[in-house]
């Protein structure tokens, strides 16, 4: 057994409008927007390299997208060949390790520590992964290589696309420590404001602050940030994630001003949500709601129930009570979404946790 991990993050180019180019050859080579449309409040899932060109990317609403390129092409999302494509990518993964942890359709950590292919080269594992995903699916993808998680990723972004970049043990603490804190992943934009204000810069000024400092300032995080600023990262490649949470949502051309119309919604998007959890035979005791008023002011109130919910066990009754003590009625809604939680596939199970359903919203 090696004693040194080998890690490869394996990331696909453009990936949505990659699949959209290989589909509809009027598209390639043109800048292409996947997302909503551009007279709509819809936001850009992503964007061909082309489009990148303009300064167009993920997240950013479509009506923006279409002033920065006014001749760009914007097509709605085809999940179903998405999701084609990312399980054949899975299946050559299966390949070469069953260790492989999905993070999206898009991208995965695979831990090649113990495989016999290629020598035990992760290298060479990269290469002949990237090779068997361009035959395969006609797509080409992006692979860093290195000794832990933290390292892997960043190393599959530095070549982009079709790239490859490997982080050797002896290179990591030194490439840590010039790695601008904002490459850092895991450093959100507040997090990154709060580091700034403290004059971290980079991974060496992260590197010189004592781990109760960073505890202070950063809690349960500043363990973490000690660690990658010295170029470690003990996280195994998990093969199996439980499911934690589904849920479905809506934006709104108009703004919904009634609170009876608000609750028709809620119930069509709960009815949903319920589709979904019985597609992966889950049960669910938590019902979360979330409201985006006009002003993008967000709010989410939950109830974990007594019982499984269902269409036919959750009435109007406890939608209606959630959204007392909010603003619906007299405020304008922009956005609604409904999540299951505490979720199972063991009827008999007794003990739920309640979790937070939309930290990532």
């Amino acid at each position: 057994m090696s004693s040194i991990r080998k890690i490869i993050h394996i990331d696909m180019d453009a990936f949505f409008a990659a699949v959209e180019q290989r589909d509809f050859p009027q598209y390639r080579n043109k800048p292409l927007v996947v997302g909503g449309s551009p007279d709509s409040r819809g936001v850009v899932a992503t964007c061909s390299y082309e489009a990148r060109k303009y300064g167009i990317h993920s997240a950013m609403p479509s009506a923006h997208a279409y002033r920065l390129c006014p001749h760009a092409i914007f097509v709605k999302p085809r999940f179903e060949a998405y999701q084609q494509a990312s399980t054949a990518i899975r299946k050559i993964f299966a390949d070469y390790t069953d260790l492989f942890e999905p993070l999206s359709l898009d991208e995965a950590y695979l831990d090649v520590s113990n495989a016999d292919l290629h020598q035990g080269s992760a290298t060479l594992i990269a290469k002949a992964i990237k090779a068997a995903i361009t035959q395969e699916t006609q797509l080409t993808a992006s692979a860093g290589v290195s000794y832990n998680k933290f390292f892997a990723k960043i190393a599959s972004d530095i070549n982009k696309p079709d790239g490859f970049y490997l982080i050797t043990p002896e290179q990591g603490p030194e490439f840590a420590e010039r790695l601008p804190v904002e490459k850092f992943h895991g450093i959100g934009k507040a997090t990154l404001i709060k580091m700034h204000s403290l004059g971290i810069k980079t991974g060496k000024d992260l590197k010189s602050l004592p781990l109760e400092t960073l505890q202070h300032y950063f809690g349960k995080a500043g363990l973490h940030y000690y660690n990658i600023s010295r170029g470690i990262d003990n996280r195994p490649v998990n093969n199996y994630r439980a499911r934690k949470s589904l849920g479905v949502e809506i934006t709104f051309q108009q703004d919904v001003k009634l609170k009876q119309d608000v609750i028709v919604h809620l119930q069509s998007l709960l009815e949903k949500a319920l589709s979904k959890a019985a597609e992966k035979q889950l049960n669910a005791r938590t019902l979360t709601i979330k409201i985006k008023y006009h002003d993008f002011v967000q709010i989410t109130r939950s109830r974990t129930l007594p019982y499984i919910i269902t269409a036919a066990s959750t009435p109007v009754d406890v939608l209606d009570d959630l959204l007392r003590n909010t603003d619906v009625g007299s405020r304008n809604v922009r956005l609604l979404g409904v999540a299951l939680s505490s979720l199972d596939n063991n009827p008999s199970q007794t003990h739920y946790r309640q979790l937070d359903l939309f930290n990532d919203c």
